[in-house]
């Protein structure tokens, strides 16, 4: 039965998990060579490059230990392993040490910590695995879809009581896993739209927005009315009149032209019978102007350095280059500077000049782009697409809801911390310190991806 087992592994993705541990920890070194980490070998082990060592060591047989496991274990006991992650995630408020604002780690001392948050989204993917295996036919109804939705909304309150907005975002990514089981497809474009809206209103005066907001509804309601011309030259007066009166500071007598204009005509549709449409129309306004009016408190409330974070991102232009955007410049600036083939490995001037700070972390994927270059960039993310689609394929060959769903999991969240890390780097993402699957420096998301594929590996090689 072993020599089966061994046979069935799936070598691919073993492989491309082996390549980006060994390349994630040669990139660990490189930012950390020059700075007193070549002693001995013991003082070696003592220094940041020798204990994320250590922790590939431990990933290696934590992999191979949960590849040894029989499938039916991790199934049976879902939903315990799910519970567990979640006294964690509870404990860690109550014992955890503080680091950079957010009470997310257990410190045992000698510089160990560990992050529980990481393990809890192994603990979630393999309980939704678990329940959607055994109700899949039952997503359509609102209670199997609330429920369905609790097992990542649960750690997701509990991260942001820590608070660590960043690690509970993953936790969103799992809705490809219901979308794929058959959740309707409304929700995630209700979702996207009240993102969108949620985005504009952290940097929009509330006026402003909602200004915007009754343009589109009127534009919304006036296409789809009979004296379409008639109605019109009311939205072509609103939208000249915003002009007119946002310059001279008039906001406020606009947008209440804007709200008479759009309720008088939403009235107009619901005499005309199409009271469906205008129902549709105003309370998607209500909504949508009290989500970006309760954004835009929200991110007065914040901390500054966390608004400098939101403004860095949504308004790079007025960024203060010395301060908030001091980390994005210089990690745009290490990548363009590796240009096409990169300036060697252990020559990287950003890299060895410590000039982006956090680059073992949050900004490893810098010292990809310098040293190895553009080719060197494109061969990382070519693994990363390579693996995830691969996991896909894995997943739609197995034979049980349960496998698939657990492959779809693991593929969702990988997916999201790999288009979140390289889009931050980048300035394409907001900064929030999501860390990059097997190459950022760090323990706890280490071990946790490495469970992920060890148990992968398994199931696929048990099907």
């Amino acid at each position: 039965m072993a020599s089966r087992s061994k046979q069935q592994i799936d070598w691919i993705i073993l492989s491309i998990y082996l390549a980006l541990v060994f390349i994630g920890w040669t990139m660990i070194y490189t930012v950390g060579y020059g700075k007193g980490y070549e002693g001995n070998f013991f003082e070696f082990l003592k220094n940041p490059v020798g204990k994320q060592l250590i922790w590939v060591v431990m990933a290696l047989v934590v992999m191979f230990l949960a590849y040894l496991i029989d499938g039916k274990f991790w199934r049976t006991f879902a939903n315990i392993i799910y519970i567990a992650c979640m006294v964690l995630l509870g404990l860690v408020l109550v014992l955890g040490k503080e680091i950079n604002g957010a009470t997310a780690w257990f410190d045992f001392g000698g510089g160990v910590t560990i992050q529980p948050s990481e393990f809890a989204k192994f603990g979630t993917i393999i309980a939704l695995a678990s329940y959607l295996g055994a109700y899949a036919n039952n997503l359509k109804s609102l209670k199997s879809q609330l429920y369905a939705f609790s097992f990542f909304l649960v750690p997701m309150a509990l991260l942001l009581l820590q608070p660590d907005a960043g690690s509970a975002l993953v936790f969103l990514s799992l809705q490809l896993v219901l979308f794929r089981e058959g959740l309707p497809g409304i929700i995630l474009a209700v979702e996207v739209c009240a993102g969108a809206v949620l985005v504009a209103g952290l940097v929009t005066p509330p006026v402003q927005l909602i200004m915007v907001l009754a343009a589109i509804g009127v534009f919304v309601l006036v296409w789809n009315t009979k004296k379409r011309p008639y109605w019109f030259s009311a939205f072509v007066i609103l939208a000249t009149a915003g002009i007119i009166g946002v310059q001279y500071d008039e906001a406020m007598l606009v947008l209440a032209g804007a709200l008479c204009i759009l309720f008088g005509l939403g009235i107009y549709q619901w005499l005309k019978k199409n009271r469906r449409q205008a129902t549709l129309v105003l309370g998607v306004f209500i909504i949508a102007s009290a989500l970006g009016s309760v954004a835009n408190i929200g991110f007065n409330t914040l901390p500054r350095h966390q608004q400098e974070r939101i403004l860095v991102w949504l308004k790079p232009a007025e960024a203060d280059p010395q301060g908030a955007a001091y980390n994005l410049n210089h990690s745009k600036m290490a990548i363009a500077s590796g240009g096409l083939t990169g300036k060697g490995f252990l020559e990287g001037t950003f890299t060895q000049g410590n000039f982006v700070p956090e680059q073992t972390t949050d900004f490893i994927f810098c010292a990809v782009g310098e040293e190895q270059g553009f080719i060197g960039v494109i061969f990382i993310i070519s693994l990363y697409i390579g693996l995830m689609m691969r996991i896909v394929f894995l997943a739609e060959r197995q034979r049980t809801d349960f496998n698939r769903l657990y492959a779809y999991g693991v593929a969702s969240v990988l997916f999201l911390h790999f288009f979140i890390n390289i889009g931050m780097t980048m300035g394409l993402m907001p900064i929030i310190g999501i860390p990059l699957p097997f190459l950022s420096k760090g323990g706890s998301s280490l071990l946790a991806f490495s469970i992920m594929i060890g148990v992968l590996l398994k199931l696929d090689a048990e099907k």
